[in-house]
């Protein structure tokens, strides 16, 4: 079974109140990409570079199943580049250079290749791009998941409404859920949300955990209790990656499947802030993912007896 990935893969330079990074590999296909090829091969990446970007990421990418056909390389401009300095509570940050560089003539094309695609994960992008990208496939895959954020549901509402109309699975965080429906209440946005097209909708809190939302079924998971927050960015992204990647392993599109993939892509997720950028991803095994899954588990586990 194959996920298509279609998102950032850049450059980010990262400032905490602990420690701070120049120059680091970043972008959401990357974060992606890094967390589904736990569960499932080929990751097909369609992306955008400059001449910037290290040919032994691609390769390394490459080496953990993810094809790289869908990703362009132009030689005469830079990879897209971002920088961020986070708040003290590491949940707020301030975006402090943003350079599109390549990211400016992003015109993503499916490859024949990826036309078995099973899975399509839409990165945060233009809705425009987003639409575009889903029009390219002869065949719908099972199942589309797309990410968007605060900036297009400011300046591209319309555009945004008719991709919902395109997608199975939404995923926001607490404030833009709240943005794109005009309700306070996350279950009433919920409501509103899912008569926009969508069959279901994650609602990711950060350091709260996440809910799904599907019909009249809610689902709530919690985040891990850390010890230490290093680097939050890309956090949003690797769970995405967990999530659409236990989906595609398991085959089962189920809520009752999906309440379990959110657990998954909460464990990727709490790997992914323990160092800078994508490093730690790259460190982690399948035993690792196996034992932070159980944690998981056994946070929200108990026995009770109803009198």
């Amino acid at each position: 079974m194959s996920i298509t990935v279609v998102g950032t893969m850049a450059f980010d330079a990262i400032e905490t109140p602990f420690d701070k990074t120049d120059k680091i590999i970043g972008g959401s296909a990357t974060y992606v990409a890094y967390a589904a090829s736990n569960f499932v091969h080929p990751i097909q990446q369609i992306s955008i570079v400059g001449y910037d970007f290290p040919p032994e990421e691609l390769q390394n990418l490459e080496q953990r199943g993810v094809k790289t056909d869908g990703v362009v390389i132009v030689n005469d401009k830079k990879s897209f580049f971002w920088s961020g300095r986070y708040h003290l509570d590491m949940n707020t940050r301030d975006t402090l250079i943003t350079d599109l560089n390549v990211l400016a003539d992003f015109d993503p094309q499916v490859p024949e290749s990826y036309q078995d695609c099973d899975f399509l994960m839409l990165g945060n992008l233009v809705p425009a791009i987003q639409q575009k990208v889903i029009e390219q496939f002869k065949k719908r895959p099972k199942l589309i998941v797309m990410d968007t954020m605060n900036f297009w549901i400011e300046t591209a509402p319309e555009d945004l409404k008719k991709v919902f109309t395109m997608v199975d699975v939404l995923l926001v965080n607490d404030s833009e859920a709240r943005q794109i429906s005009g309700e306070y209440s996350l279950v009433k946005a919920a409501k509103k949300i899912l008569k926009m097209g969508p069959k279901f909708l994650i609602v990711k809190k950060g350091e709260h955990g996440a809910l799904l939302f599907n019909e009249d079924n809610v689902f709530f998971a919690p985040a891990l209790p850390l010890d230490e927050v290093f680097d939050p960015t890309g956090a949003g992204d690797t769970f995405a990656g967990g999530f659409i990647g236990h989906l595609a392993k398991t085959q089962d599109v189920s809520f009752g499947n999906m309440k379990t993939a959110i657990i998954v892509g909460s464990a990727m997720a709490s790997f992914c802030v323990e160092k800078f950028g994508p490093q730690r991803l790259k460190e982690i095994s399948h035993a690792d993912i196996e034992e932070r899954i159980r944690e998981f588990v056994q946070l929200v586990s108990f026995d009770i007896s109803l009198v």
